[in-house]
């Protein structure tokens, strides 16, 4: 793989890390809530679910899902499902319970709902099996280019989570109870209007 084709890959796929996605908006969430480093280790809950995708998408897995109608819809449907529950829990919580109650919330937690979240996304293998083929060279051996290809995709995913949290954690020092109420209450119906766009959303 190319110089040149690295320095092509590095900003297109950096641009899809940073989209505002679900996964991205509970970062900051979890940033303003919580400071820099537990907004930073909650993102983490993503990589495992990432770093999978990538792989199947390596070694052909990702093209039997895209092929397959039914079982594309079985983990949208359930993603969307898991996104509007989230989604709902933020909207209803209460302001005292926001304050004390989610400020305790384990960290572990934050990486289950992260991981979840990243797992529950059928797009996501739509995207590696559509942009990773464009920056490999089919005449050399694909899993080595995948390889190299996954991991810069997870390295600049954690810049993603850092730049996410990073921007909560500046608002931290400003959330009264009520702006807290007013952050979980936009993050809840960010989510749920995510879970029904990907619910609703036909496949093309």
């Amino acid at each position: 793989m190319t110089l040149a084709t690295l320095a092509l890959f590095i900003p297109a796929c950096f641009a899809l890390n940073i989209a505002p996605g679900p996964n991205n908006v509970l970062a900051f969430s979890n940033g303003a809530r919580r400071g820099l480093l537990v907004g930073l280790a909650g993102g983490m809950g993503r990589m495992l679910p990432f770093a999978a995708m990538i792989l199947l998408v390596g070694i052909g897995l990702g093209a039997v899902l895209a092929a397959s109608e039914t079982a594309f819809n079985a983990v949208k449907y359930a993603g969307a499902a898991y996104l509007i529950y989230v989604g709902w829990r933020m909207w209803r919580a209460k302001p005292q319970a926001e304050t004390f109650a989610q400020s305790d919330e384990p960290v572990r937690a934050l990486i289950r709902r992260d991981f979840l979240i990243a797992i529950g996304n059928p797009k996501a293998v739509a995207i590696f099996t559509a942009f990773f083929p464009q920056f490999t060279d089919l005449a050399q051996p694909l899993a080595p280019q995948y390889a190299l290809l996954g991991g810069l995709f997870l390295v600049l995913e954690c810049f993603a989570v850092a730049l996410y949290a990073g921007f909560g954690a500046g608002f931290q020092g400003l959330l009264t109870p009520h702006r807290l109420h007013t952050l979980n209450k936009g993050v809840g119906g960010f989510l749920i209007f995510s879970g029904l766009a990907l619910a609703l959303n036909e496949r093309h």
